[in-house]
Parts: structure tokens; C-alpha cells; sequence
């Protein structure tokens, strides 16, 4: 977070060539055919659908705000709340909202995680320090607080202090790096489970970052998870250029490669752009991330413009159609200021692309689409940019048809696009998905807590889940949570396709929408990595979003025996 700076306009803050703003910008010009074709190469996979550009930084007030249920559907990865105790009181707020223990129950409803931000313990921002003796008493607080907080899962790390490079008080504080040693020490003498997360950057700076990776290194308090953010005007535009420099960075000081989130992106002028959202998004998929957040320039409570007045907002639908994606992320090629990201779903033969940034017409090349047949079905949806305090109760439907599958691929023409609004392409088999709603969820898509994605050529799709091992209070607890949709309410029956590679049935807790817990068992396979079918349990599902949570460990389930690698779970009507 940082206070407000002057926005640089809904044009030139987009970071759009010039032509293209000297053609709007130019009265009575005619925005003529562009001619982009964006290429979608479903053949090609980077990795698994894990929703790393969908979350928020203060996305959630309170538990009830967002409403609940308004959010599941965008099956957000990751959040930055603030820590135990927030006093913050960041734009216009009155009130201190999202305290990251009170809105757990929000955010893991929905089946996503949080890391916790100390310094919104203080008021203001830039942050007004006081003395190390009131810092020291202030983390021992907070870290108390989530450790007695037994009962809480999916707080995922410890944001020791937000954009050092202006808001770490030198002159009495003493130099950040000495600061970050010392809050480091200070945390783990409590907590020595949940992951670091820093140095939090207000942008990427290469000097300082090698800086505080070498002397985090020398100390040994190097953060789990590397932080940094990306605010600038246009700023997606060298996040390739950062994650590489970092990497080098890593390389030449013998660090061992570590998570990358850019917890807080979008200028201003940015976040309710559903293009330039597109324009992100793409590049964190591309560029291997673990995660990334909107920021929070505005209302606490809204995910940064995506819902307003317990209502979607016009960028709301393009992260919807970014948690529709399931399968694996697969190539995209960006063409002049056209650009996008997709994934191909094989269970169900379903190609979802999500692209923006131009105008003019322009065409989506879908490649890879062989096994679909001779013909396709193709769907172009589209949602506007609303402005963040205006509501879209649905994307438009521009079109749907059915065209020839060419060499494998089909061409979808965009005609008159919007270069602020968003669109989606969905290409199936002509006659449409494999089974009318999903069936099968792979793990390596799920949220995945305290155990770790894997890949194996025997799994279903090249990935699962592993090593769930972890027994014990909510920050060791070991477990994958599912977010399943059906279309109507009752009886349905679970299969889990796992591996046991013990000598013995092992057994896991399973429990849905936060019901009381039950075991499942695993008879042994043989060996780890060799998957098989699970006994059908059967399970009860409300109509619309379920959670469905296979766990290790986790409040209120003391048991699981052995061990357990899960593939996927399939959720067919009884």
C-alpha cells in the first residue's frame, strides 16, 4: 500500500503504444483494423492452473465482507492482510478493517490463503516509527496472537515490513537491513512454522535486492517467500526483465531459487482496467510466479475495484473467467499491445483464453485443438470497464458459433474491440465440454497447505499432490482444499485417485463446507507415484461452490495415519 499519487489518466496510464493513444486521443479519428492475432498454443503447457494473479491486498474487511460467497467463484489464490492487532487506517477508512485472524474464516472459506502484514499495526502510512523497544513489543503481540489462534489454517507467511525504500525510518530505526535481521530473530522465537515473506519493495530494485540477499544470506534469515511490487504506469511491461534479474541475483550468491509474489500491482489508474488485469495476468503466468495481488488504492474490502456494494464490478468477470480456468496453463503469444493467457482443460476439452489491450480488429488463433474433431464451438464473451463504483451484473455474449478445426487450429475473429474491457474465448468440440459441468478436479489446481505440487508422468495430468504430511496446530497442519461447482444440491459420490506407497491403509480426514470431519482410506498401490481409485464415499454438496478438504492435520481433525499422495478427486451425482 501506498498513499494515493495523482493518476496519469484512463489512457496514457496504460502503457499502450503510441499509436494507439495518438488514435484515440486524435477527434474524429476512426479506430481502424489493428490486425493482432493473439496465438494460443493448447499443445503447449507451462504449468498447472494455480490462479497465481488472483487475490488482494485488504481484499477482505471483515468475515462477512465481501459477502460470503461472492468471491468463491474467482477461486483467489492469495491475499496480504494485515496483522493481528491493525490499527491502520489506509485510505479514508475510519476504522481499522482486515485483521488477517479475524477475516481467516473469509478468506479460507473460499479456499484461499493469506500472509500477514506487520507494520499495519502502526496507524499511519509512511509508517511513524517509535523505538525498538515498542517494535519488539508489537511483534511479540502479533505472533502470540496467530500462534494462540489454534484453530486458524491458511495464514501463509509473515510480511516483516511493507516498502522499506520509504517507509524504514533510518535515522531512528538505524539501516533496514540490520532492522530485518533483528524483526526476523524476534519472530521466529515464537514462530518458528509460518514462512518470512519480504523484502516487500514498493518497485524492483536490482541494487537493493542483491543488497538484502546477500546480507540475508550472511545472517541466515533469507525470506521464504521473495516480495517486491509493481505500481508503475504500464508496469507489467518489465516483470519478465525483474524476475530474470532476481534470478541471476540468486544465482550468483548460491541462493536456492525461492517463491516469488508480487503482493501488491496496478497503478491507480489501473485496477479497474479489465485489459490491463489481461496484461498482468499474462505476464505472472508466464514468468513462473508464485502469486500476486491487486492493490489497495482504494476501499478496504473490494479486492481493488472487483466488487462494489456486494456486486461485480467489470473487472470482477475477467477474474471469473480466470478461476473458471482448470488443467494447465498453456502458451500464449502476444501480438503488438494484444495480449492474454489460457488454459486447456483435457478432461473436459475445454480452451479458455482471456485477452485485452488493443483495438480495432484483431483475431485469437487457437492451435492444438486437433482431437476436438473436424469442427468446433466457439464462444467470445466480453466486460467492459466499468469503473470501480459501477456494477455489471453479467458479461455480454458477443458471440457463438461453430467453425472448422484447420491443421489442428481455429481462428476467432475480434472485431471493433474494446481496448479497456476484456474478452473471453471458450473453445470446445462442437458439441460442447466432455460432461456440462466439471467432474474431475486435479490436485495440483487446488489450494495446496503445508505439502507440495509434484509432477510424474503417471499422474492424470502430469501433476499431484504431496507429501502431506503435516500433523499438528494451524500453522503445521497438512491439507488440499478443493473448490468444487455442481449444478444442484444433494448426494454426490467422491473418488480420489491417489498413491500409498506404504505397506499399510492409510488414511486422511475429509470434510466439506467446513462440515465435522470423517476418514477416508487408502489401501496401498504399490509404490509412490502409482496412482488407483478410491473406495466412492459419498458426500452431501450445496447447489453452486462446495469446499471440499482432504487434510493431514487440520482444527477439530486429530487423526490420519500413514500417508497419502492425491492426483485428483472426481465429484459425480449418486
Amino acid at each position: 500500500m501506498r498513499t494515493k499519487k495523482k493518476s496519469t489518466g484512463a489512457v496514457l496510464g496504460l502503457g499502450l503504444s503510441a499509436a494507439v493513444v495518438a488514435a484515440l486521443l486524435t477527434p474524429g479519428a476512426t479506430a481502424s483494423a489493428a490486425g493482432n492475432t493473439l496465438v494460443v498454443d493448447a499443445a503447449t503447457s507451462l504449468r498447472p492452473v494455480t490462479h497465481v494473479g488472483a487475490g488482494g491486498l485488504y481484499a477482505v474487511a471483515s468475515d462477512t465482507d465481501p459477502a460470503p460467497g461472492l468471491l468463491t467463484p474467482l477461486r483467489l489464490k492469495q491475499h496480504t492482510q494485515p496483522a493481528p492487532g491493525v490499527q491502520q487506517l489506509g485510505n479514508g477508512a475510519t476504522v481499522p478493517t482486515g485483521d488477517v485472524i479475524k477475516t481467516a474464516p473469509a478468506f479460507t472459506r473460499d479456499g484461499a490463503q493469506s500472509y500477514a502484514r506487520m507494520p499495519d499495526v502502526y496507524p499511519n502510512f509512511p509508517y511513524r516509527w517509535i523505538s525498538w523497544e515498542d517494535w519488539t513489543q508489537k511483534i511479540d503481540t502479533m505472533v502470540k496472537a496467530r500462534v494462540d489462534a489454534k484453530s486458524t489454517t491458511n495464514i501463509n507467511g509473515w510480511e516483516l515490513w511493507n516498502e522499506p525504500d520509504g517507509t524504514w525510518d533510518t535515522a531512528k530505526a538505524g539501516p533496514f537491513l540490520d532492522g530485518w535481521t533483528r524483526t526476523y530473530r524476534q519472530v521466529k522465537l515464537q514462530d518458528t512454522t509460518t514462512p518470512i515473506v519480504g523484502p516487500s519493495y514498493s518497485r524492483y530494485y536490482p541494487d537493493l535486492m542483491r543488497d538484502f540477499m546477500a546480507r540475508a544470506k550472511a545472517d541466515g534469515t533469507l525470506p521464504d517467500v521473495v516480495v517486491w511490487h509493481e505500481l508503475d504506469d504500464g508496469g507489467w511491461n518489465d516483470i519478465d526483465e525483474h524476475v530474470a534479474d532476481y534470478r541471476s541475483i540468486e544465482r550468483s550468491l548460491g541462493i536456492s531459487p525461492r517463491p516469488i509474489s508480487i503482493n501488491e500491482y496496478g497503478s491507480p489508474s489501473q485496477v479497474d482496467t479489465p485489459s490491463v488485469s489481461a496484461h498482468f495476468i499474462a505476464q505472472f503466468e508466464r514468468t513462473g510466479i508464485k502469486d500476486a495481488e491487486r492493490a489497495y488504492w482504494y476501499e478496504s474490502g473490494t479486492v481493488g475495484g472487483l466488487v462494489w456494494n456486494n456486486r461485480p464490478t467489470g473487472s470482477y468477470w475477467l477474474y471469473k473467467w480466470y478461476g473458471e480456468m482448470a488443467g494447465n496453463m498453456v502458451g500464449v503469444t502476444p501480438s503488438g499491445d494484444l495480449d492474454g493467457f489460457a488454459a486447456y482443460d483435457s478432461t473436459r476439452k475445454i480452451v479458455n483464453v482471456a485477452l485485452g489491450g488493443t483495438f480495432g480488429d484483431n483475431a485469437v488463433q487457437v492451435k492444438g485443438v486437433a482431437s476436438f474433431g473436424t469442427q468446433a464451438k466457439v464462444t467470445v464473451n466480453y466486460t467492459p470497464r466499468s469503473g470501480r463504483m459501477a456494477n455489471v451484473s453479467a458479461p455480454t455474449q458477443v458471440s457463438s458459433t461453430t467453425v472448422p478445426i484447420v491443421n489442428g487450429a481455429v481462428t476467432v475473429p475480434i472485431t471493433n474491440q474494446d481496448y479497456l474491457g476484456a474478452y473471453q474465448v471458450v473453445v470446445t468440440p462442437a458439441a460442447g465440454p466432455t460432461t456440462a459441468y466439471q467432474q474431475v478436479y486435479e490436485a495440483e489446481n487446488a489450494t495446496v497447505v503445508n505439502a507440495q505440487r509434484l509432477t510424474s508422468a503417471g499422474a492424470s495430468n502430469g501433476g499431484y499432490v504431496g507429501r502431506i504430511d503435516g500433523l499438528g496446530d494451524g500453522r503445521s497442519n497438512s491439507f488440499v482444499d478443493f473448490i468444487v461447482e455442481v449444478p444442484a444440491a444433494g448426494s454426490y459420490s467422491l473418488t480420489t485417485r491417489y498413491a500409498n506407497g506404504g505397506a499399510a491403509t492409510s488414511t486422511q480426514g475429509l470434510a466439506t463446507n467446513g462440515s465435522a470431519f470423517r476418514d477416508v482410506s487408502y489401501a496401498p498401490t504399490g509404490a509412490w507415484g502409482r496412482f488407483a481409485d478410491s473406495v466412492a464415499t459419498s458426500i452431501t454438496l450445496k447447489a453452486g461452490y462446495n469446499v471440499i478438504r482432504l487434510a493431514k492435520g487440520s482444527p477439530n481433525y486429530a487423526g490420519g495415519s500413514g500417508f497419502a499422495e492425491i492426483d485428483s478427486i472426481t465429484v459425480q451425482p449418486r
